[in-house]
């Protein structure tokens, strides 16, 4: 069609005249589609989309998941992962979004009776949202407390002066009092003397005990779990302050943070890669890595491979709702397929180079202890607590590098953090679009409030067994489950060859050869490789534990609710479809449910053409006006 027309109901009207069709902030003047607003460019697109894959899981997860599985060995899952799940996946979901322009849950008007997909991905957004934001609050205050020389973490020998003072006997390393003061202007709080213990645990760093004794105060199980620890309380609030802030105004404030926050952490990565490298021992560290140290007997554990497959939903955030909410403010005509390559491979090359400086780190600090690198420290969540600050305190200007690190690890979370939220304020808004369209940062300030009070569990003294406990039941399973019917019902049910071509009416044509490899792991490979997964996770799985410490049983039934309440809305929103779906017959209401609605496709009446046609062409009350973004943009 040379022509186009936007085609306008008459309660459209209706609504001008009772003042619900208000401009909505967040929508400017040259958008193309002017209901929802777009990017205000590409580059704010793309730094978004690289913030939201670049997080706290490149620096924080994806070491520890190469530390526990066998250092470099773990490489190849991971890599096979992306090829066959990742990149597939992350290119299905983009273009999903933005071809008709909508969120997580209205994208299945393509597919109905698996609109329970798009609520189970928009309520693991939440729980991730809720413990991913506590994170950012350990960084925030180990920010703080990082203005202060030396570092509360550190140890001095017994020649130094300062606030540790320390002395070595023949049998063990005793320290007389650590006292540390952490001043904040927005904190202030101040912290009681700690008392190290008559002798150290073989190979402990005073990082260690820092993270477990004064950061998180730590009680010994779940069980016990201890009043709120109010300097992780005002820096969680300050973390949504953060949050709330930068998305007030939807994309059009977050595009703008991202030019600081997606940018920034690679500068820091670099400094402390080469700092690393030059320590003594570091060589050891990059072997056991990369090298011949790495254990490749690792690779016949299921465990192994269910990790890298969830690592790479997790890091490329596949399956979310993410990809989805973000591209659908892509304008139509965008090169999806482009851009997918582009953030894949930005997002795994960063996990890679963040495991060279971590292992580095990992190296010295097995010199130092004579220790195998495989038994420096204790995997888990601290490792980004514990083996980068013990690195930060042995390099010159101590404090400098520690804040630029902290910094580095509060907007790696936050750009993640932002999209995770804007998952939720944009099902909302898809939702109920007349009532919530001109309210954005209400919608924005309610989520963050609500968030922050449920995030309150995970900063008392048992805070980090609840964060453990949510991101092993609600980042690894159902992301599985999710992005098998994800691909399952786009292949099958709507048509992997339809699909297509809804990608080509915005890319442009593309040879069969192109479309290749793509039919293969959409039609075969990546549901196959999901479905093995996820029954062999299942068959060998074993109750997680917070390094030691087991999980009571009541914490691992709490475990599976949280998974079984994201789950559960997949098949009540199926039976639901079908019920209200016409047909004599229960076949017959299975396939209109399986088929898409009347109003699917692209969102705006100018770029459904003739495949779609025009909504509601029929209706005698429209009229026909102009419209200026006829033309590809």
């Amino acid at each position: 069609m040379s022509i186009y027309y936007y085609y306008y109901y008459y309660y459209y009207f209706l609504q001008d005249n009772n003042g619900s069709n208000k401009q909505d902030p967040h929508v400017g003047q040259e958008d193309e589609n002017t209901d929802r607003g777009n990017w205000s460019s590409k580059r704010e697109y793309m730094l978004s989309m690289i913030g939201y894959a670049v997080g706290l899981g490149n620096v924080w997860r994806f070491p520890y998941l190469a530390y526990k599985h066998g250092g470099g060995a773990f490489l190849i899952p991971y890599t096979i992962m992306l090829a066959v799940a990742g990149l597939p996946l992350f290119f299905m979901e983009s273009s999903f979004g933005q071809f008709c322009s909508q969120g997580p849950i209205n994208v299945w008007k393509a597919v109905p009776i698996l609109q329970g997909v798009g609520i189970t991905m928009m309520l693991v957004s939440t729980f991730v949202a809720i413990y991913y934001n506590v994170i950012i609050a350990y960084s925030i205050y180990y920010l703080f407390a990082s203005f202060q020389y030396p570092l509360p973490w550190s140890a001095k020998d017994c020649n130094s002066t300062g606030l540790l003072d320390c002395f070595f006997s023949k049998e063990t390393l005793c320290c007389i009092s650590i006292a540390y003061n952490i001043t904040a202007a927005a904190l202030n709080v101040t912290a009681e003397n700690q008392t190290c213990r008559n002798e150290f645990t073989a190979g402990q760093s005073p990082s260690e005990k820092y993270w477990d004794e004064v950061a998180l105060q730590r009680t010994s199980s779940m069980n016990e779990t201890g009043p709120v620890v109010w300097h992780l309380a005002l820096c969680l609030l300050l973390a949504w302050i953060l949050v709330g802030a930068a998305l007030f105004k939807g994309i059009k404030s977050s595009g703008k943070v991202v030019y600081f926050t997606a940018t920034f952490p690679y500068v820091v990565l670099f400094i402390l890669l080469i700092r690393g490298v030059t320590l003594e021992g570091a060589k050891d560290g990059i072997e056991f890595y990369i090298g011949s140290k790495s254990n490749l007997t690792k690779l016949t554990d299921s465990e192994v491979w269910k990790d890298a497959a969830t690592q790479i939903f997790f890091s490329l955030s596949i399956a979310w709702g993410g990809l989805m909410a973000l591209s659908s403010y892509n304008k139509f005509y965008n090169n999806c397929y482009q851009d997918s390559i582009i953030v894949c491979i930005t997002n795994c090359g960063t996990s890679v180079f963040a495991g060279f400086a971590i292992f580095s780190i990992l190296g010295h600090m097995a010199h130092v202890y004579q220790r195998p690198v495989s038994e420096v420290a204790d995997a888990g969540f601290g490792l980004a607590f514990i083996a980068y600050p013990d690195a930060l305190s042995k390099l010159p200007i101590s404090p400098l590098w520690s804040i630029l690190f902290f910094v580095m690890l509060i907007t790696l979370g936050l750009d993640s953090q932002f999209a995770g939220i804007e998952v939720i304020a944009t099902c909302l808004q898809d939702a109920y679009p007349k009532l919530l369209k001109s309210k954005r940062g209400i919608v924005t300030t309610a989520v963050c409030i609500v968030l922050f009070l449920l995030g309150l569990p995970c900063i008392t003294r048992a805070g980090i067994y609840w964060v453990n406990l949510i991101d092993t039941f609600c980042a690894g399973w159902i992301l599985l489950v999710a992005g098998l019917l994800e691909v399952l019902g786009l292949s099958i049910l709507y048509g992997g060859n339809r699909f297509i071509k809804d990608i080509e009416m915005m890319i442009g044509s593309k040879s069969a050869l192109f479309w290749l490899w793509w039919r293969a792991c959409w039609f075969f490979i990546t549901p196959v490789v999901l479905s093995i997964i996820l029954v062999w996770s299942l068959y060998t799985f074993t109750s997680p534990t917070y390094g030691s410490v087991a999980y009571p049983d009541w914490g691992i039934s709490l475990g599976w609710c949280m998974t079984a309440f994201c789950l559960i809305w997949i098949p009540i929103l199926a039976v639901w479809k079908v019920y209200k779906a016409s047909g004599a017959f229960v076949i017959q209401r299975i396939k209109e449910a399986c088929s898409p609605t009347e109003d699917w496709g692209p969102y705006l009446e100018c770029h459904r053409g003739e495949r779609y046609g025009t909504r509601g062409a029929t209706d005698p009350n429209i009229f026909v006006i102009s419209n200026k973004f006829t033309t590809r943009l």
